[in-house]
C-alpha cells in the first residue's frame, strides 16, 4: 500500500499568546515495513527554529520555536509513506519464546526491561487487571500466539469504543471497570496486561486506513516483542494484527512521549484554548482486497 497522508492540527487562542518551544512527533517512521517516500511540515506563522533529531526511542522528533506571540497555530504535515507487510505473521518465534512465561536471555532482558516492568501510570495495576491476564493464560495454555489472539479481540468485543480527542489515557482498571474507552485506553489496558504476563509492550500513535471516504483520526496500538519477529502491532479497537494498513508515526513507553504535538503556553493567567483536526488518508497504491490477513497464524 501507499498513502498520502494529511494532517493538519489547528489551535485558537482566545486571545494573542506566546509560545514555548513545541514538540512534534508528526513525521512516519521508516522501519523494514513502512517505508517514507517524502515528508514536509508547514505553519500558519513562521517558526524562528525547527530541528529535526531522534528522540530517547528513536521516532523523529521536530522541536520548533516561535517569537511572535500568536492568536492560532496551524501545524500541517503532508507524508507520502509506502506500507508492505501483507502478512503479519510472517515470522518465526524462537523455540524459547513460543509459551508463557518467557525465559529470556540477559542480553534481551536487559535491553527490554522498561517495557516489561515499567508501570503505564501512576496507579498500581489494579487486581482486575492482573486476573483477566491469568485467565488469558489459562485459556491460552500459555501459548503466546492465542494468547495475543484473545487479547486483541477481547477487549473490542467487552468494551465500547468512544471518541475522546483531549486527555491523558484512562489507567487500565478505569477503562475495565467503565468497559468502554478511546484506541489509546484499550491500547493501556492491553499493554499493562502484556507486561503482567512478561511480553514487552509498547504505545504507538499513527494511522489506520479505515474508510478512505470520512474523516479520520490519529489512531493508537500497541506492539509488542516477540523473539524471532521483533515489534509486532496488534490493535485492541479494531481486534486485528497490525498490517499494511497501519502507519506508525512513534513507539514509546507510553502515551505521553508518543504524543504528536507538546508545548507550553507563555502566560500567567489560563487562556481559553480551541483545538480542531483534521486528517485525510488517500490510496496512492492499493493492495486487493482478497488478499487481506483473515485470521491470526500460530506461530512455534
Amino acid at each position: 500500500m501507499r498513502y498520502k497522508i494529511t494532517h493538519t492540527t489547528h489551535y485558537r487562542y482566545a486571545q494573542p499568546v506566546g509560545l514555548y518551544p513545541h514538540s512534534l512527533r508528526l513525521c512516519p517512521r521508516s522501519d523494514g515495513a513502512q517505508w517514507l517516500q517524502s515528508f514536509d511540515l508547514s505553519y500558519s506563522s513562521t517558526p524562528t527554529k525547527d530541528i529535526s533529531f531522534l528522540d530517547a526511542y528513536g521516532n523523529i522528533c521536530n522541536k520548533v520555536t516561535f517569537l511572535q506571540s500568536v492568536s492560532e497555530l496551524k501545524i500541517q504535515s503532508v507524508s507520502d509513506v509506502r506500507t508492505t507487510r501483507t502478512n503479519p505473521f510472517d515470522y518465526l518465534s524462537e523455540p524459547w519464546a513460543v509459551q508463557l512465561p518467557i525465559d529470556y536471555p540477559i542480553s534481551v532482558v536487559t535491553q527490554l526491561s522498561p517495557y516489561l516492568t515499567a508501570p503505564i501510570s501512576n496507579i498500581a495495576t489494579a487486581p482486575s487487571v492482573i486476573h483477566l491476564a491469568a485467565s488469558l493464560v489459562a485459556e491460552s495454555s500459555g501459548n503466546i500466539s492465542d494468547f495475543l489472539l484473545r487479547l486483541t479481540q477481547l477487549i473490542p468485543n467487552m468494551c465500547t469504543y468512544q471518541q475522546r480527542l483531549e486527555g491523558d489515557a484512562y489507567a487500565p482498571g478505569v477503562t475495565l471497570e467503565k468497559k468502554s474507552g478511546t484506541c489509546r485506553d484499550f491500547t493501556v489496558l492491553f499493554m499493562a496486561i502484556c507486561r503482567t504476563v512478561g511480553l514487552a509492550a509498547r504505545f504507538v500513535s499513527g494511522y489506520q486506513e479505515g474508510d478512505l471516504n470520512h474523516q479520520h483520526d490519529l489512531h493508537a496500538w500497541a506492539e509488542v516483542y516477540l523473539p524471532g519477529g521483533g515489534w509486532r502491532g496488534f490493535d485492541p479497537t479494531l481486534g486485528l494484527a497490525v498490517g499494511d494498513r497501519h502507519v506508525a508515526i512513534a513507539a514509546a513507553l507510553n502515551p505521553k512521549h508518543a504524543a504528536p504535538v507538546t508545548g507550553i503556553l507563555k502566560t500567567t493567567t489560563p487562556v481559553q484554548t480551541q483545538l480542531t483536526t483534521n486528517i485525510s488518508i488517500e490510496a496512492i497504491e492499493q493492495r486487493p482486497l482478497d488478499s487481506r490477513p483473515t485470521h491470526f497464524q500460530s506461530q512455534s
